[in-house]
């Protein structure tokens, strides 16, 4: 609280009537260091996506359905919680005449609009970011240097796509594009840094023109000798003069992202050129994954599978024998992950959660909260792995010898929805929306959904989570050969128990057929199945599944697992 009172006593000063917080930093990247997370510092709210309003007389914290329970428990005292988008920012200052400050690095004009809207109420931008006014923090930074992929890991080098940019510039008749978002950088040069915990991008922003001529502007440290000798023709600057560079530009046409180039970049190159109406194709292109990348894709897969059964292995034999608890589960599981030499970190913080727990969908556990895996409790697990090369995301919901029939209901028709997702027929013109309605149908026909999207996009050791395809309710992008995205319905009740089965699954096909490929080798726990549920295609689906999945997995085990596995993966 005392955090909010000063940040009050500055808003007195600058005149303003509120100040908005976002999660991200300027690179907008999914995971941010612990540095630059200013909404934490406020808020105590530690979820990945989220944005507070702090006004004179109230403070609101603001998150999507994946948060709205931990928002509560972590700060609910001192924030008033509120879902979006059932209710947004907007709604809470309608017809309110009103100074609101922002820092322009931290919004695009796009996320401004959304929340924001246009109403009565003035958004001012504050060049000085207000939070680190009040927050005295060390803040180190690395120095790991940008690397250069080897080409048996990617399909496509570096030149040919830029020359896909340069083509694709030429044919909106743009004179340039200037790539914000970090991993859209490492996808056009085949490069990775280890800017982030999770993601091994660089920070970083190009500026790329029809002619091919590109600046990179990062943190130079970063930049070994050996990388300017493999990009001769490009022209390594420092982040700081970037601005600089946009503002000598004049009388241009620009192509701009409009997820991640802020405010401030935005409101620089519209001074003196022409926005076009157009999106970073990157995201389009990096997308469709070529034949090298699924090949090594899969054999990523296979390494975590290994892991993550063995794991399952062990917990299950141990859980009531030994004091496990959702932190040393966790921990333990990471250990298993690092016998792998291909192993390289994981790719999003793990979700280990017990009982209630469980029902918290991006729980992350911590001393406070951390509980011992119990008999009689189901047990979720979402994890997953960068490894060279490839991004692993997979969830796996366990029963701790549970027998509530209820639990097992819900658990057989989660499952139903996740083989209607995996078995569904895709056409030419098939989107999202069209998927997701079959992933929650059989938890609708008693009453029951779930507050997330089916399913998201997974970057190439990239980004466990991107665009811009997805399984959710409004996603119109049309599913194509080569795309990856996860399998996850699931269902949640609140401080009772949870339940996620997800996949990671892969368009594969020719131009006539496409149809989804499971990439995910790990066993769903037949014990929280009731079988005679399943009718007879689901129960080949499962059987089929639990055979590929006992082929890729049965080499890397000893005897005793192997039996376990045999096991796992019976028949039903």
């Amino acid at each position: 609280m005392e955090k909010i009172e000063k940040l009050k006593k500055i808003l007195k000063r600058e005149k303003l009537d509120g100040y908005i917080i976002s999660k991200n930093d300027e690179f907008f990247g999914e995971y941010i260091p612990d540095y630059n997370d200013r909404l934490n510092f406020i808020s105590g709210f530690t979820g990945s996506y989220g944005m507070a309003l702090i006004l004179k007389d109230k403070n609101y914290l603001f998150v999507d359905g994946r948060y709205t329970l931990q928002a509560y428990n972590q700060s609910g005292k001192t924030f008033k919680i509120i879902t979006i988008p059932d209710k947004m920012p907007s709604d809470i200052l309608n017809g309110k005449k009103l100074s609101i400050g922002f820092d322009p690095n931290l919004f695009t004009e796009k996320s401004l609009f959304v929340f924001f809207g246009k109403n009565k109420f003035k958004l001012k931008p504050i060049f000085h970011n207000l939070i680190d006014e009040i927050w005295k923090r060390k803040i180190k930074k690395n120095n790991k240097k940008i690397y250069l992929l080897p080409n048996r890991a990617v399909s496509e080098n570096s030149q040919f796509k830029i020359n896909k940019i340069s083509k694709y510039l030429k044919k909106k008749k743009s004179d340039f594009l200037f790539i914000t978002a970090s991993e859209n950088n490492a996808w056009l040069l085949n490069i990775r840094g280890r800017d982030t915990k999770y993601s091994p991008i660089p920070y970083s922003y190009i500026l790329i023109d029809k002619d091919k001529n590109i600046k990179f502007f990062c943190d130079l440290r970063k930049i070994s000798s050996s990388l300017r000798k493999s990009f001769k023709k490009i022209k390594f600057l420092d982040l700081k003069v970037c601005a600089k560079t946009l503002l000598e530009i004049k009388n241009k046409k620009f192509i701009i992202d409009s997820n991640s180039c802020s405010f401030f970049f935005k409101s620089i190159i519209v001074k003196n050129n022409l926005i076009l109406k157009s999106q970073d194709p990157i995201y389009f292109f990096k997308a469709i994954k070529g034949k090298k990348e699924i090949e090594n894709i899969k054999k990523a897969h296979i390494y975590d599978g290994v892991a993550l059964t063995k794991y399952l292995f062990w917990l299950k034999k141990n859980f009531h024998r030994k004091n496990i608890t959702e932190i040393s589960a966790s921990q333990k599981l990471l250990q298993f992950r690092k016998k792998n030499k291909k192993f390289k970190f994981l790719s999003f913080p793990t979700i280990s959660g017990t009982g209630p727990n469980g029902a918290i969908i991006h729980y992350k556990a911590t001393k406070e909260t951390d509980r011992k895996l119990r008999k009689g409790d189901i047990y979720l697990v979402d994890s997953g792995g960068q490894y060279e090369f490839g991004t692993t995301d997979v969830t796996r919901t366990i029963s701790l010898k549970n027998c509530n029939k209820r639990i097992k209901d819900i658990f057989t028709r989660t499952l139903k929805g996740h083989i209607a997702v995996s078995n569904f027929k895709l056409k030419k013109n098939t989107s999202g929306s069209e998927i997701d309605f079959k992933a929650r149908k059989y938890l609708k026909e008693v009453g029951l959904d779930y507050s997330h999207g089916t399913g998201h996009g997974v970057g190439y050791f990239l980004n466990v989570h991107e665009g811009p395809h997805a399984i959710s309710k409004k996603n119109k992008i049309n599913f194509q050969i080569g795309m990856i995205v996860s399998n996850e319905p699931g269902y949640y009740e609140k401080n009772k128990f949870g339940i996620r089965i997800e996949n990671l699954i892969y368009v594969k096909g020719g131009k006539s057929k496409m149809a989804f490929e499971n990439l995910t080798m790990a066993p769903i726990d037949k014990d929280l199945i009731i079988q005679e549920k399943l009718n007879k295609n689901e129960k080949n689906w499962l059987n089929n599944y639990h055979k590929t999945v006992f082929k890729n997995l049965r080499k890397s085990m000893n005897q005793t697992e192997a039996l376990e596995l045999e096991k796992a993966c019976s028949a039903i």
